[in-house]
């Protein structure tokens, strides 16, 4: 067979087509001297096949709400998407294409969501796409489950994706694919591009198990296609997974990477490097591809791709009218609708948080927060999420909200579960023992739209969830996290539960709001600031252990957190002798500490709360002077963590006190004592800062 040609009955257009995806792929790579060129010539047929045959997406809207998603989770080979976009008629130009990987330019070496017009995610960490795409899928089921009635179905989409050996081996894939499994997202319909061949071998050096019967120990429906150059057996497996409702599917499709490449083909030269002037010069003239005009698209080609913009254009029109009617017919859920796809918030979603009176026996802020969720999560039906395995100790579960289930019989023994399941209405999600993959999810979930996502864990287990988190910070992703157990205070667990660097791991990320309230009132405040804040995630970081709620004087109580720092307690009369600046369960000891220097010492001390780095960080320079005037250099800062950082708000003449070790087992109290986060030690401390300074 003459590798001119692609099998399975296509036509010449086909052909055409299918090797215009290729070209443009290999001549921008080749332009840029950087790029992954195998992937995209050996997937270009699935992917053609996928985008003109069952995609239901508008070009010209690419946030049309009740669009198909489709992830390239193997974002290494981004080319592959850049041509599609170009050639069906997104905002993509082919000079665009031609500055692939530049400075400035619409087409970076990996998909990155906000930049690229009809890319859904960020992609290229592997793994992750796959485990978005769980999360988008998440999103699509609850939505059709609460608004969909009979005759109306306004949220009814797909989510594909392009996954690879990469993605696979990643242990995100796992995590996520046995959720997906065991929720029954009939939606996601996946196209692995088993080529066999990683960056650095061919994948049988370390990856040889049976894909098929592990995706279907998750409970995934399987299929496989044996030539991905075959398009009636590509196009067959699609309507057969579309036809599966009750098992998300993965179509397991062998591939060549490098497809076309005389001396490339099959080797792991053709994944990350260009191929080289010749080698393309050989490979087109194996295609029938003119060999001297590069970014070659043939008569016919474009035309036949930019049908996507009618089809799209009809589809969207269809949807509106659709929504129209179901306006007249529902009124009040259409106007709920209305709200989440614009991403406003429902006018008075916060009226029924309460102020919490001054108590010097309070409590944890873990508990505070639960009783916020539950007050806020009435009145804004697109808060949806839940934790890994830890609602009784996050106190997240949303009350009489139903769990998010497989709509059939609920597996298992539901004694110690939220409540009764809802299906794919319920809005408490069981994620599981799963960190690394709830965070992913939530990215999806958030980027598909219409959904507030949060997901909950023990500060300490972020760790599992760091790319993700990352990613979410990348994009610009409203995703809330609650990361409950901040500190040492942990106690009789130990050093491997206990956090320490997490705080400063977490604030290194660029575009993340991290807050660590000091009570419930400033939980509470935290809590609007979650639910208000566009383009960033934020994590709200909670204590376990029980703190007073601090008796301000005011009706206001803690708004002052909205500004990362405010002062709590002033120095009376006169310039404050020392500021102590704290966050979270510290602030309560500073302000103990601040009444013994006074008492015992006649030291006037300010006391900061800073709650938030960040949004500190983002006031007006006069505001920030107030708080930390420039010419009192005495200042103390107090952390159950890290004190990596805080030198920029203690000052070169000022201190610290944290903790620079790992925790140890005993009584929360009493690991906090001996590490130094005592009144004593706050106190001899700050004498010793004031007495340098002066």
């Amino acid at each position: 067979m003459s590798r001119k040609s692609v099998p399975g009955r296509s036509s010449k257009l086909d052909e055409l087509s299918i090797n215009t995806i290729r070209f443009l792929s290999v001549d921008a790579v080749e332009k840029a001297k950087s790029g992954h060129p195998g992937m995209p010539m050996g997937a270009a047929p699935m992917a053609y096949v996928l985008w003109t045959r069952f995609m239901k997406h508008n070009p010209a809207n690419p946030g049309w709400f009740d669009r198909d998603r489709f992830i390239l989770s193997a974002g290494h080979g981004s080319m592959l998407l850049y041509s599609l976009l170009h050639l069906t008629g997104y905002a993509v130009s082919l000079d665009e294409i031609k500055k692939f990987r530049q400075w400035g330019s619409m087409t970076p070496g990996h998909p990155e969501y906000g930049l690229v017009p009809g890319v859904e995610v960020t992609t290229g960490p592997l793994g992750q796409g796959f485990a978005n795409g769980v999360g988008m899928a998440i999103a699509e089921a609850y939505l059709a489950a609460r608004y969909n009635r009979p005759g109306f179905k306004i949220i009814n989409h797909y989510t594909y994706a392009i996954v690879s050996d990469g993605d696979l081996m990643e242990g995100v894939a796992s995590e996520a694919a046995s959720l997906a499994g065991h929720l029954g997202l009939g939606k996601i319909i996946y196209l692995y591009d088993n080529n066999h061949v990683s960056l650095a071998a061919s994948t049988d050096v370390a990856f040889t198990e049976d894909r098929a019967k592990r995706l279907e120990s998750y409970g995934w429906h399987t299929q496989t296609v044996k030539d991905g150059n075959d398009l009636n057996a590509i196009d067959k497996a699609i309507r057969t997974a579309r036809k599966e409702k009750d098992r998300p599917s993965i179509i397991l499709v062998k591939t060549h990477i490098g497809y076309g490449s005389p001396n490339k083909q099959d080797t792991f030269e053709a994944h990350g490097s260009p191929l080289g002037e010749e080698e393309v010069k050989l490979t087109k003239k194996n295609l029938g591809w003119p060999v001297d005009l590069p970014f070659y698209i043939p008569d016919g080609v474009l035309g036949h791709f930019r049908k996507a913009v009618d089809q799209g254009g009809k589809a969207q029109k269809e949807w509106e009218s659709r929504f129209t009617e179901y306006s007249r017919a529902f009124p009040e859920l259409a106007k709920e609708v209305s709200i989440l796809m614009s991403g406003d918030l429902p006018e008075g979603w916060d009226s029924d948080i309460p102020l919490f009176p001054a108590d010097a026996k309070g409590g944890a802020t873990r508990v505070a927060s639960g009783t916020i969720m539950n007050k806020i999560a009435p009145r804004l039906p697109h808060l949806i999420g839940g934790s890994c395995d830890l609602n009784p100790s996050t106190h997240t579960a949303l009350h009489d909200m139903g769990d998010f289930e497989n709509p059939g019989e609920r597996p298992g023994d539901p004694q110690g579960s939220i409540g009764k399941s809802w299906g794919f209405g319920g809005r408490n999600i069981h994620f599981g023992v799963r960190e690394h993959a709830m965070g992913a999810a939530l990215n999806g979930m958030a980027a598909h739209g219409g959904i507030i996502p949060f997901g909950a864990t023990f500060l300490i287990f972020s760790d599992y969830m760091r790319p993700p988190i990352r990613l979410a910070a990348l994009m610009g992703l409203k995703v809330i996290y609650v990361f409950t157990h901040d500190s040492i205070s942990v106690g009789e667990d130990g050093p491997t539960h206990q956090p320490v660097e997490q705080l400063a791991s977490l604030r290194a990320i660029p575009d993340i709001t991290v807050i660590r309230p000091c009570d419930a009132n400033e939980t509470a405040e935290a809590w609007r600031v979650a639910i208000e804040t566009k383009g960033r995630p934020v994590a709200l970081v909670l204590t376990r252990q029980d703190v007073p709620t601090l008796d301000r004087g005011k009706v206001s109580e803690a708004e002052g957190l909205r500004h990362g720092a405010y002062i709590l307690a002033d120095a009376g009369n006169g310039s404050p002798d020392i500021i102590l600046i704290a966050s979270g369960s510290e602030v309560s000891l500073s302000m103990e500490a601040k009444q013994k220097l006074g008492s015992e010492h006649g030291i006037n001390a300010r006391v900061v709360s800073m709650p938030s780095w960040e949004l500190f960080d983002a006031q007006p320079a006069e505001y920030r002077n107030s708080v930390l005037p420039a010419d009192i250099k005495a200042r103390l800062t107090v952390e159950a963590g890290s004190t990596q950082g805080w030198i920029r708000y203690a000052g070169e003449k000022g201190g610290s006190i944290g903790i620079d070790r790992f925790g140890a087992s005993a009584p929360g109290n009493t690991v906090m004592r001996e590490y130094g986060l005592n009144i004593d030690n706050i106190c001899s401390t700050a004498l010793e800062i004031i007495n340098k300074t002066k």
